[in-house]
């Protein structure tokens, strides 16, 4: 789950700019969805995370999926620790409606100021109830001493206490909640838009394999719950008011835990077989451009890659969710030589067959849409 916070000083405009950005950061992550990542780190390396403490920062451990997931698989993962923190009601967007849950109403340590003012931590480490198993019901929580935000001194003294971090962050927080993670050399697994692959911050990690996309979501859907007051904000066709959950294609998992999908080389075909038989129309009529500014061929499609090149090929962000590093190595991004976005020259041979005549000699230069120059390894 995300949150976000914002300044009780700014300006009335900034107040509901943000109000509105906190409904649209603010997403519920899937129980099934959480198990289906975890599952394919598991069938990798079974002890992946025994022995270990796990931090689930950014979470309302009252009934977030991921405190509930690792809470009723603690001693099946073999875990040391498992720690949840939330963010304090009063640092998120007055627009989002709170209310305490009766977990917390009905429990002797309960104080409705703090309840407001001050985020939670929920730790589970052994059998309170003496009902010899350890699980959800064995979570013990009390306040934080501030309100909950990951980059305070509380919540990272946690962090360095911990082995790895597992959460849905804030979309607009990503950067700096990954670079939180990083800086403490810690193993991480979050959600975040496909398009982070994209900040300075995060493709230099991808390209030195300190980090990676994960397994994935079922067929690339993403589906979310979020507060219902933000319903209004997602278009038909996102929002299904039968589910109540919003679907999103462009999220992924970006993790330094390993996987073994990660490690399955893709299947192509030679470039003389794809200028014959790719099922890209544009491929088979226009074979592989060359750019103008980088000695690299542009291949607009990751299964249009020829197996059998050896120089540079410029592929879009979508392929490092079929990427295999004992297959490829990752050269640059989206730069050419000259320090500009990747450009290419083809003819312009659209229109009617006079006008094609005509301007038989015309060229189109194209930008494309962020580009990750690649070499084969194999």
């Amino acid at each position: 789950m995300t949150k976000v916070w914002y300044n009780v000083n700014m300006s009335k405009n900034d107040s509901l700019h943000n109000a509105k950005r906190a409904k649209n950061d603010e997403f519920y992550t899937q129980y099934a969805d959480i198990e289906r990542e975890m599952n394919a780190y598991l069938e990798y390396n079974p002890d992946v995370f025994r022995g270990k403490t796990i931090l689930l920062p950014c979470d309302d451990p009252e009934w977030s999926n991921f405190t509930k997931y690792f809470a009723q698989n603690f001693e099946t993962f073999g875990l040391k620790k498992l720690i949840s923190t939330s963010y304090a009601a009063d640092s998120k967007s007055p627009e989002i409606a709170y209310q305490p849950t009766l977990f917390e109403m009905d429990d002797p340590k309960f104080d409705k100021d703090k309840t407001r003012s001050r985020g939670k931590i929920f730790i589970l480490e052994n059998d309170k109830n003496k009902d010899k198993k350890i699980d959800i019901n064995d979570l013990k929580w009390d306040y934080l001493e501030g309100d909950g935000d990951f980059r305070s001194e509380e919540v990272c003294k946690l962090r360095d206490g911990a082995d790895i971090i597992i959460t849905n962050p804030p979309f607009s927080q990503f950067r700096e909640f990954l670079a939180w993670v990083e800086s403490a050399n810690k193993f991480f697994c979050m959600i975040g838009n496909m398009n982070a692959i994209t900040y300075k911050e995060v493709f230099p990690l991808i390209q030195h394999n300190k980090a990676w996309l994960g397994n994935g979501f079922s067929h690339g859907n993403a589906y979310f719950g979020i507060p219902q007051d933000a319903v209004a904000e997602y278009a038909n066709g996102v929002y299904d008011s039968k589910t109540k959950l919003v679907k999103f294609r462009n999220c992924c998992w970006f993790t330094n835990l390993d996987h073994g999908r990660r490690h399955q080389p893709l299947s192509l075909m030679t470039m003389a077989d794809n200028l014959k038989y790719s099922k890209h129309k544009e491929i088979r009529e226009r074979g592989y451009p060359k750019y103008d500014n980088y000695d690299a061929i542009e291949v607009s499609y990751t299964d249009a890659i020829p197996s059998d090149y050896k120089a540079g090929m410029g592929v879009p962000i979508s392929f490092l969710d079929k990427y295999c590093p004992e297959q490829f190595e990752i050269e640059k991004f989206r730069k050419g030589d000259d320090d500009k976005d990747l450009t290419y020259t083809i003819s312009d041979n659209s229109g009617t067959e006079r006008e094609r005549e005509r301007e038989r000699s015309a060229l189109r230069r194209i930008t494309p849409y962020f580009r990750i120059i690649i070499r084969s390894k194999m």
